[in-house]
């Protein structure tokens, strides 16, 4: 691993390469509403996919057969998706999006449009750190840190590491750089004396997972908030090993409870999902038939297995 990642920052994004850590939005049924608002307001954008539920994920999650299951969507390049999960889970601040503006027009821009109907965090204004930064938790929770860099990528998820994981940071930054390729740490600012922090705990990291880069700081002030499963990163895995390999690295010394269906608490209390390429494909066939399967098939399992899945998919 290096210390120093040069690379153009759109380079993930060329030709057909799938993106490998993808964002997971649960929401209770705002799924569509939320992809058609960002997709409205962010440049090089659209919807890909929409999955519906059927008989199988319907009765297991309590949601109506036919409706509407995940959305999948792009914004700047960026590769999200969105889950009509129910009430159980609520998005919070402790991962939120930051947004490289170029103009300040593109600024304010955004910044009016994610303002409606949601709560300001930190006004739009000129701060220490930045001649222009705001944060914004918009209508349907999902906050968002705007800022003017033209040399950063465009959207970037951001780490806050706060109550009883607050000082791990660093921790968790080099655990997650050694378990993924093309990895390492790209910068590293610590809090000083005068911060009113924790001397010597991350004050701002920007470090790369297989080429994408992520955000993150150390906090030891009060917030209402934590790490939850409403907010998780799909790993999207090429083969049972590298399946095997996430699963087992990232469940260490996680919570046992939260695994199911591919699911997983790490040990900082970050969710992810270790899933298999084709699962998306899968469960959004047509055939209501074949997904169906391939549901029944996923809701028995903790760690996926590819063979199972592609067993219950093509059995007719």
């Amino acid at each position: 691993m290096t210390t120093q990642i040069k690379r153009e920052t759109d380079k993930r994004m060329k030709g057909t390469e799938l993106q490998k850590i993808t964002p997971f939005l649960w929401f209770d049924n705002q799924a569509e509403d939320a992809a058609n608002f960002y997709v409205s307001i962010f440049k090089n954008s659209k919807i890909k996919t929409v999955a519906h539920y059927g008989p199988e994920g319907a009765k297991a999650s309590g949601r109506e057969n036919g409706s509407v299951m995940t959305v999948a969507f792009q914004i700047e390049g960026q590769e999200f998706v969105a889950l009509n999960g129910g009430p159980q889970f609520e998005i919070t601040s402790a991962i939120s999006f930051f947004v490289n503006c170029e103009t300040e027009q593109e600024i304010d821009m955004l910044w009016e449009k994610l303002s409606e109907g949601g709560t300001v965090l930190m006004g739009l204004n000129k701060y220490p750190f930045s001649e222009k930064f705001g944060w914004i938790k918009d209508k349907f929770g999902v906050t968002w840190q705007l800022m003017i860099d033209e040399g950063m990528q465009k959207i970037t998820p951001f780490f806050m590491f706060g109550g009883d994981q607050s000082g791990k940071t660093e921790e968790a930054i080099n655990f997650y750089v050694s378990l993924f390729s093309d990895a390492g740490i790209i910068h590293l600012e610590r809090y000083e004396t005068v911060d009113e922090e924790i001397e010597g705990t991350i004050k701002y990291a920007r470090f790369s997972l297989n080429e994408q880069e992520f955000m993150a700081m150390d906090s030891i002030r009060e917030h209402s908030f934590a790490f939850t499963p409403a907010l998780s990163l799909v790993v999207n895995c090429e083969s049972q090993e590298e399946i095997d390999h996430f699963w087992d690295k990232l469940s260490e010394g996680g919570y046992e409870e939260a695994q199911q269906c591919g699911w997983l608490q790490d040990k900082y209390g970050v969710s992810w999902q270790i899933v298999p390429v084709e699962m998306e494909e899968m469960i959004s066939d047509p055939d209501a038939e074949k997904s169906g399967k391939v549901m029944q098939a996923m809701l028995q399992m903790k760690k996926l297995d590819i063979r199972i899945l592609k067993e219950a998919y093509e059995k007719h």
